[in-house]
C-alpha cells in the first residue's frame, strides 16, 4: 500500500503553497493530488499555476491528479472545471458528478473523490465502466463496509482511504467563515486565508466540535488510521490519504510511507487538536476505538 497526498483543502497564500509543494517534491510520496476543490472565490493561484505545480512535481517523479471542485454553484465554475478535465496530461480526482460527467463525455479516466456519494458496488461499477480508475472511499464508511464490498467481488479498480486529516463532512451553498466574519459571500475578501487551518467551532462547554473552512465543515478532531495500515493492505487497500494541513504533513506522509505511525511523528499542532478513528470502526467518528 503506498501513501498519497490529497489537495491542499485550506485557503494559504501563493508564496506558502508553493513553499509546501517545493517540499513535496522533494519527499518520497508517490502520488500528489493538486487544486482548489472548496471556492472558486480563492483566487491565489491561477489554473496556469497549478499546472506549473504538477509539472514541477511530476519532474521529481511524482504522479499527479488535478482536484475539482466538490460544489459547483455557477457557469463559469463549469467552465473553468471543463478546462480542468481537458488539461491534455493529468488525471482528474472529480469531486463531484459534474466532473464525472465531463471526464466522460470526453472519454476521459477519472479518480473518484471522497465527496461523491459511493456506497454500494454497483455504483463503483458503473462508475467504473465510464472511466473511473480509483475511488476514494467517503470517509463516514466504516472497514467492515469496504470488506464486504471487496469480497463480493475482486474490483477493477483501485481503493484509496482517507487515512489522516480533518474529515470533509459537509459543504454549503453559504459560506461559514465569512459569515462568522460578518461579510456577504459575494464580498468575502477571501477571509478564510486568516485561517489556514480552518476556524474550530466549540460547543457551550468550550469543547471542540467542527472545524469552519468557508463553505466546508470539516471533523474538529483529526482522524488517525495509521494503526490501521497493516489491516487495510491485507483487505487490498490501494493508497493511504494523508490530507495536509500545516507544512508538517510532508514529514507525516513520508513517515507513514517508511511504516511508522502518525503518533510517532512530530508535527505542528494546536492544543484543539484530537485524534479520532470511529467512522472506520463503525462508531460515531469523533470517537477514538
Amino acid at each position: 500500500m503506498k501513501v498519497s497526498l490529497g489537495p491542499l483543502l485550506y485557503c494559504w497564500p501563493k508564496e506558502k503553497v508553493i513553499e509546501f509543494y517545493r517540499a513535496v517534491a522533494d519527499s518520497q510520496i508517490p502520488l500528489v493530488y493538486l487544486g482548489e476543490t472548496i471556492c472558486s472565490r480563492r483566487r491565489e493561484l491561477k489554473f496556469t499555476d497549478y499546472m506549473d505545480l504538477a509539472h514541477m512535481l511530476k519532474a521529481s517523479g511524482k504522479e499527479v491528479v488535478i482536484s475539482t471542485l466538490a460544489l459547483l454553484e455557477a457557469p463559469s465554475e463549469y467552465t473553468e472545471l471543463k478546462k480542468q478535465v481537458d488539461n491534455g496530461e493529468f488525471t482528474i480526482e472529480a469531486n463531484d458528478m459534474g466532473a464525472v460527467q465531463a471526464a466522460k463525455e470526453l472519454g476521459l479516466p477519472f479518480i473518484c473523490g471522497p465527496t461523491v456519494n459511493n456506497y454500494n458496488l454497483a455504483s463503483l461499477k458503473k462508475l467504473h465502466s465510464w472511466g473511473m480508475q480509483r475511488f476514494v472511499m467517503p470517509v463516514e464508511l466504516s472497514k467492515y463496509w469496504l470488506d464486504k464490498v471487496i469480497s463480493i467481488e475482486t474490483p477493477a479498480f483501485e481503493i484509496e482511504v482517507f487515512g489522516h486529516g480533518f474529515m470533509p463532512l459537509a459543504l454549503s451553498a453559504r459560506c461559514f467563515t465569512a459569515r462568522h466574519k460578518g461579510l456577504a459571500k459575494d464580498k468575502c475578501q477571501t477571509i478564510c486565508i486568516s485561517n489556514p487551518k480552518g476556524l474550530l467551532a466549540q460547543t457551550q462547554e468550550s469543547e471542540p466540535l467542527l472545524r469552519l473552512n468557508g463553505i466546508q465543515t470539516q471533523s474538529a478532531a483529526c482522524i488517525d488510521l495509521s494503526s490501521e495500515k497493516t489491516d487495510m493492505e491485507k483487505m487490498g487497500v490501494d493508497y493511504f490519504r494523508v490530507s495536509p494541513s500545516s507544512m508538517s504533513s510532508v514529514e507525516l506522509a513520508d513517515k507513514l510511507f517508511d511504516g511508522e505511525q502518525a503518533s510517532q511523528v512530530k508535527q505542528e499542532k494546536s492544543g484543539s487538536d484530537l485524534s479520532c478513528n470511529g467512522y472506520w470502526h463503525q462508531q460515531a467518528g469523533f470517537s477514538t476505538v
